[in-house]
């Protein structure tokens, strides 16, 4: 899961159901030079439904249209009465979740105009490319979120999709070192670490300060108590229940906090496939671990806990650690994609699948709270260094300029 702004919580990073959200705050903007000649026009492309994309998209269709960039953004449809696009100043064309040529054909009629076409995501990027081949004149951007999970055949498939669609982008944006290395790999002409952040609007946690600067006491401890967690730790973990998540290597590490006391509680919030073979294993194991299914308090839970946990096999500018480090909570996370370069000295890191390291890391936070004191104030300085709304919007438009001049 993830922390969605538009409605102010942690969602799944899969796709789930869209909500209605009556009131969605715009981005701060900085004044621009008036253009000559009609505005420029860019055409944003989502391939799927994932939070993380459709809020950086989101963002950037603000920061935009605020500048004076006439914008489409081309996205499923179940993404416009989620977000809003519209009711930013964008035009908004629904999109088939697909890669192929009906993508392609609405993507090349839209695109007949576009000085720039920005795709986030390998699926969208190959209906882009496909799109824009033969039209050399309009530059195509690339961002790429996330690497792409597959084995076998399939995953062979995917590196020569990658391969296609970097190789036909004059701009390849990486949300991690890793990513852009990857770009370059696969032979990009231009790859750059991408600026990208998500919305926190005034009053700094999804307009609530973090714990340490005054936080509501009163709700904390209700939403503890709902847990069963008075007068005992919470570990908090958000995210999907799937393998590459690492729930299988949490619950080993829950073995050793029986020990300690009083005994902590893990509390795990997301939904998915993997949910009945966790059960089964707490119940055999007697774990001290609940399952929360998907919730819609997420960033509650995440207020109320001691430490929270994110043990994934790969993460990149991962929502749930942006969200703990900006709330205060202390952070134990798998060192692995972007996370040692987002959070830096801000939060422990352990490697992927030691459920020793990853137990004694936490365990250690649990007994120490001058140490998880430290950590809190670590985390909301590291924070506070990464590119604000206003900055990452600057810095794609003056790419966009870069592109549209020919330079």
């Amino acid at each position: 899961m993830i922390r969605d702004p538009v409605r102010g919580r942690i969602r799944e990073s899969e796709p789930s159901e869209p909500s209605p959200q009556e009131s969605r705050p715009l981005v701060k903007t900085t004044p621009v030079p008036p253009r000559g000649g009609p505005p420029l026009h860019v055409v944003q492309v989502i391939g799927g439904g994932s939070a993380r994309v459709c809020a950086h998209v989101r963002s950037l269709t603000a920061g935009l249209v605020a500048r004076g960039v006439r914008v489409t953004v081309c996205a499923p449809p179940g993404t416009e009465p989620d977000y809003g696009f519209t009711g930013l100043g964008a035009h908004f064309v629904p999109l088939s979740c697909g890669t192929g040529p009906e993508a392609a054909a609405v993507l090349r009629a839209v695109c007949a105009d576009a000085g720039v076409v920005h795709a986030h995501g390998l699926r969208a990027g190959v209906p882009a490319a496909l799109a824009l081949c033969g039209r050399r004149r309009t530059p195509l951007v690339v961002t790429w979120h996330a690497r792409v999970q597959a084995v076998g055949v399939r995953a062979r498939l995917m590196w020569l999709l990658e391969r296609r669609v970097v190789r036909a982008a004059q701009v390849v944006f990486g949300t991690t070192s890793d990513l852009v290395d990857r770009a370059r790999r696969h032979g990009a002409r231009d790859a750059r670490l991408a600026p990208v952040t998500v919305s926190v609007p005034c009053g700094g946690h999804e307009g609530r300060p973090g714990r340490p600067d005054g936080a509501d006491d009163t709700a904390r401890e209700k939403t503890r108590a709902e847990l069963g967690v008075t007068g005992r730790p919470l570990v908090l973990a958000v995210g999907r229940l799937v393998p590459r998540q690492g729930h299988t290597t949490l619950l080993t590490a829950s073995r050793a906090w029986r020990r300690l006391d009083p005994q902590p509680l893990l509390a795990i919030a997301g939904e998915g496939p993997a949910r009945p073979a966790l059960q089964r294993r707490i119940e055999a194991e007697e774990l001290p671990v609940r399952l929360l299914g998907r919730r819609e308090d997420a960033l509650e839970l995440l207020a109320a806990a001691d430490v929270a946990v994110l043990p994934a096999r790969w993460e990149g500018r991962a929502m749930v650690a942006q969200e703990a480090l900006r709330a205060g909570v202390p952070l134990v996370a798998s060192a692995v994609g972007g996370l040692p370069e987002l959070v830096g000295d801000a939060a422990l890191l352990v490697p992927y699948g030691d459920a020793e390291a990853l137990a004694d890391a936490v365990g250690g936070l649990l007994v120490d709270p001058a140490r998880r004191r430290g950590l809190a104030a670590a985390g909301r300085a590291q924070a506070a260094t990464w590119p604000s709304e206003d900055e990452t919007v600057t810095q794609v438009l003056s790419v966009y300029d870069e592109l549209e001049q020919g330079g």
